[in-house]
């Protein structure tokens, strides 16, 4: 028996507090992820973190630019760079959230939120666009050095692109793991990256000061290292999302809610999946094979209810009631075998 679920309802007492757990992408927990949810909220909320670190970022990367001019300092033009695709970014997740707010059609039946993932591979390309310009502007200058002028000048915009980079890198993670954004974390890793290149540049600055030339193309490149890195990071948390992965600790967290619903005899097949910052559950539960369709509709209810509660940002379940097997009784699924063998 299948149910399907209509669309969300808030119900009329909060979702109980202990141990939200919240393994969205990493295991860690926040209670604003209790407070969240509404799908309209969530993606408005999402809005608005990308345009405060637009903001942000966008008045970095002005006053870092004012500064290569002035001083012609390549570590400080990557790091300008990467704060300024990174200010980017915000353009490709805006327009994912605005289309995670469209109502499903009948040729987009789950919605627009898988276009997420879409703007999380574009924030992954960026990533990795910003490195191969920051190794190659490093490279040219190791080949042609030349002096950096107004070495206060490029240590003061190195710590103002630390700052400014490391607020919204803590910003948006945050918002991302509240909401359950794969891409949002992705850009507050990307912004976090930022500010530790930034520190590099001052340390660019201080070799710069002691004579040493190569100092400025030498942390280019360290620079390039570490964006590397966090292209890795990142990389692995959006294909993770393209691929349907979700924390094995959810799943477990679903099990146990459904086991411990009244007339619910065991918990067979069991799938989430992420549709944007948004999860969706299809399981198979067995009741008792003399149950009436309304018995076993009434227990499919109870077992939807109790995952609505039970699993942070789960919007949807479609719930399958199959009859406890009886001795000598045929699989109630035969018919269906040679449609689903490999």
């Amino acid at each position: 028996m299948n149910h399907p679920h209509h669309p969300p309802h808030h119900h009329p007492h909060d979702h109980p507090r202990r141990n939200r757990l919240a393994h969205l992408l990493k295991p860690h927990s926040h209670d604003t992820a209790d407070k969240l949810d509404n799908a309209l909220e969530s993606s408005a909320r999402g809005m608005r973190a990308l345009w405060v670190s637009l903001a942000v970022l966008g008045t970095t990367a002005l006053v870092q630019a004012v500064v290569v001019a002035m001083s012609g300092s390549v570590a400080l033009l990557g790091d300008t760079a990467h704060n300024t695709a990174d200010a980017l970014t915000a353009v490709p997740l805006g327009v994912a959230f605005v289309l995670g707010r469209r109502a499903a059609t009948r040729r987009f039946t789950y919605g627009y939120g898988r276009a997420e993932d879409l703007a999380g591979l574009v924030i992954v390309l960026t990533i990795a666009a910003s490195a191969a310009f920051a190794a190659w502007t490093a490279f040219d200058r190791l080949l042609d050095p030349r002096p950096v002028q107004h070495l206060p000048a490029v240590a003061a915009a190195a710590l103002v692109g630390f700052a400014g980079n490391e607020w919204v890198a803590r910003y948006r993670i945050r918002v991302g793991r509240a909401l359950g954004s794969a891409a949002l974390v992705a850009d507050g890793l990307h912004a976090r990256t930022d500010g530790f290149t930034s520190l590099a540049v001052l340390l660019s600055a201080g070799g710069a000061a002691l004579g040493w030339h190569l100092a400025d193309p030498v942390v280019g490149l360290a620079i390039t290292a570490a964006i590397v890195l966090v292209l890795r990071d990142a990389a692995r948390e959006v294909f993770r999302r393209v691929l349907d992965a979700v924390d094995p600790a959810l799943v477990d967290r679903a099990e146990h809610a459904l086991r411990e619903v009244p007339g619910v005899r065991g918990v067979g097949e069991l799938r989430l999946r992420w549709i944007g910052h948004r999860l969706r559950a299809e399981v198979a539960v067995v009741v008792d094979g003399e149950a009436t369709v309304r018995q076993a509709h009434a227990i499919a209810v109870d077992a939807e209810h109790a995952l609505l509660h039970a699993v942070p940002r789960l919007t949807a379940a479609l719930v399958h009631a199959d009859p406890a097997p009886v001795p000598g009784e045929a699989d109630p699924h035969l018919p269906l075998a040679h449609h689903t063998a490999a």
